[in-house]
């Protein structure tokens, strides 16, 4: 397939690994911020292939890992109401809140349903105008041109029994949390390429020139992780603080503009909690207040849960790149994909559940 086994070629990764070897004279952390990136570099063992030098730290890009314990709460609340079809993305419902998940409602007959994209549930809405249809819309920025177009296909429609729990968050208000920390390790970012294809990377220069971290954008093929594994440790090695596009084939600086620009218009910046880290402030996205009226939180009341996370789970400092999950006491024992204690271990891009499923 195009574009993709030319990305899987061995010979071509070698030989980049052996410009890597070449290249690195001391040690260096860098931080692959998404899930999906964490994944990749596990299942192909990129991680095993480097040099002693690079250390790869995992970072918060796992939007059902960062969807906070009250926001899961929240969801359970509205899910178990008879008069509500809850739809979402399969991740999430083995995702714990504070005494069940998603996969319990639905077992003691609560309506819950698995979908592929938001505007499935538009559909649901249609089918069924006796019930309240929520659609659990998580995700960062490249999930979001997908939930504003269900947003506003609702409203075009005048469906009044649809409704979004949002749970958006950004990308580069995290970065900031991570490098402004006073425990962070980060030398080096290798960037998402997904949601770099939808906001460009015009956003990342202010970054770049604050903390002085060069950047490589990445896809998740194993010849575009190794390239921009190689173009960060050039650049950390000759003093460079550069944002290199290793994914030219999908990213431009600007982006998707009008998608940009949809964004715009339904959703703003808002302060957002991440889980197992807190809140970062303007790290989210809600729904302006002209859609208030698709805004489940509000529809339901449940704003005003608070919970408290399991004192176990260290999910927020391998989220921070401080720690590995082999370090956590509960990884393997009382954490399991059977029975979590957070979302690293059940999403499918948690970095607990690609240790897990890839032996590590």
């Amino acid at each position: 397939m195009k574009y993709v086994t030319e990305f899987r070629d061995a010979d071509l990764v070698r030989g980049v690994l052996a410009k890597i070897r070449q290249t690195v004279t001391r040690p260096w952390t860098m931080m692959e911020i998404c899930g999906g990136q964490t994944h990749s570099i596990v299942r192909y063992g990129i991680d095993q292939l480097l040099p002693p030098e690079i250390e790869l730290v995992h970072g918060p890009g796992c939007p059902v890992c960062v969807t906070p314990l009250e926001q899961i709460d929240r969801a359970l609340a509205i899910a178990s109401r008879p008069d509500v079809i809850f739809t979402s993305y399969g991740d999430m419902l083995r995702v714990p809140g504070s005494s069940r998940d998603l996969f319990s409602i639905r077992a003691s007959g609560g309506d819950v349903r698995v979908v592929y994209s938001p505007l499935d549930a538009i559909k649901i809405a249609q089918a069924n105008p006796e019930k309240q249809v929520v659609f659990f819309a998580i995700g960062f920025e490249t999930t979001a041109p997908a939930n504003v177009m269900a947003v506003t296909q609702a409203k075009a429609l005048g469906l009044k029994n649809f409704s979004v729990l949002v749970s958006h968050v950004r990308v580069p208000p995290a970065m900031h949390a991570i490098l402004g920390s006073p425990s962070n390790r980060v030398q080096g970012f290798l960037l998402a390429g997904h949601v770099c294809a939808v906001m460009g990377y015009h956003e990342y220069p202010p970054l770049l020139e604050k903390y002085q971290v060069p950047m490589a954008i990445t896809g998740f093929e194993p010849l575009d992780l190794v390239q921009g594994i190689y173009e960060t440790a050039r650049m950390l090695e000759a003093g460079q603080v550069e944002i290199f596009n290793a994914y030219s084939r999908a990213v431009s600086f600007e982006g998707n503009q009008p998608a940009q620009k949809m964004i715009g218009q339904v959703f703003m910046e808002c302060d957002r909690a991440w889980r197992g880290i807190g809140v970062i402030p303007a790290s989210g996205w809600c729904l302006r207040p002209e859609f208030d009226e698709f805004n489940a939180e509000k529809r339901f009341d449940v704003g005003n849960i608070v919970t408290k996370e399991s004192p176990l789970c260290i999910a927020g400092q391998i989220m921070q790149g401080l720690k590995k999950p082999h370090d956590c006491a509960a990884f393997g024992v009382q954490c399991t994909p059977e029975t979590p204690l957070g979302a690293t271990m059940v999403s499918s891009e948690g970095a607990c559940a690609a240790y897990y499923k890839y032996g590590r």
